[in-house]
């Protein structure tokens, strides 16, 4: 079980390529408010990142960031430029792959971005797990992320049959990899959230059973008997790493797995509920509604509301 891609799965993260940006001189973009995730890569030149009662941080050649809830920030060609509001083009213009030129000089720098749009109500949510900004530089080796950019520029640079396509795929896994590099070097930072388990061999075998099998009528003795551990060290380890115990857990997860078949599905409550452990749809609709304060169908009705 690919834990990880597990969670970006129900979380319903999905990437696209964004603004592609040229700038030279002095230039400024900023943006107030995101929808979902900002994400930047610097492909050549430099930039400066900043947010508001923050330190400004400096972008390299080859440096991604990531914004997990799209918090108020500027791209600067330096710390010493006023934040004004964005210059000439609007947010949507950072999701359909627009070519941003600013400045008032020779174009040294090339940023490319993109969004992630997500669902905030999962609650086992890897971007809500993250911290304001993931800052992964160029020099962070052995994770292929340095390829990836560089494959990135070149698709950019020479768009050949089906580039859009094949960049909104290259953006998913500019994610990905940044998270496995920035998990590599910050794994305190998500201590207690779903995200801590990949950095811990025995909670990560746990929630890969659970996740694997989420209908099953799991207890912490039997999940501690399928990894052949105590149940006192798998309560321990759980609650060290996750923040909780393993059933509730489970049941976080079995509320988020059904949200997920009522939002993309039409599949029946009664479909649903089997699928997450539930024998009965009123015994799923209590614990939704103890969940999500929502009935199921009532979830179903509001998700889908344009």
């Amino acid at each position: 079980m690919d834990l990880l891609g597990d969670l970006l799965a129900v979380g319903g993260v999905r990437g696209a390529l964004g603004a592609r940006i040229e700038a030279g001189g002095n230039w400024r973009l900023a943006w107030h408010k995101m929808r979902g995730a900002a994400f930047y890569a610097v492909t050549s030149g430099t930039a400066w990142l900043c947010r508001r009662d923050e330190e400004p941080v400096q972008l390299m050649p080859g440096d991604v960031v990531l914004l997990p809830s799209g918090t108020p920030h500027a791209l600067v060609s330096s710390p010493e430029q006023v934040l004004v509001p964005h210059q000439g083009c609007d947010t949507s213009q950072l999701t359909d792959g627009s070519l941003l030129r600013l400045g008032d000089g020779e174009v040294r720098t090339h940023v490319v971005g993109a969004c992630y749009e997500y669902d905030p109500s999962v609650t086992t949510q890897v971007m809500n797990a993250l911290p304001p900004v993931l800052h992964i530089r160029a020099d962070n080796a052995g994770t292929g992320l340095d390829d990836t950019v560089r494959l990135l520029a070149r698709e950019l640079a020479s768009p050949q049959a089906a580039s859009s396509y094949v960049l909104n795929r290259v953006v998913d896994i500019l994610l990905v990899q940044a998270l496995r590099a920035w998990l590599a070097g910050k794994p305190n930072e998500v201590r207690g959230t779903c995200l801590s388990a990949l950095t811990d061999p025995v909670v990560s075998a746990a929630l890969a059973q659970l996740h694997q099998e989420p209908a099953r009528p799991w207890t912490t003795d039997s999940l501690a008997a399928e990894l052949t551990i105590s149940r006192s060290t798998l309560t321990r380890r759980f609650r060290a790493v996750i923040g909780s115990a393993p059933a509730d857990y489970l049941t976080r997860w079995r509320m988020d797995l059904a949200a997920t078949r009522l939002r993309d599905t039409d599949d029946t409550l009664d479909s649903i509920a089997r699928s997450v452990g539930y024998t009965s749809v009123y015994a799923f609709s209590r614990a939704f509604r103890r969940a999500r304060a929502q009935a199921p169908g009532q979830f179903r009705a509001t998700i889908r509301t344009p």
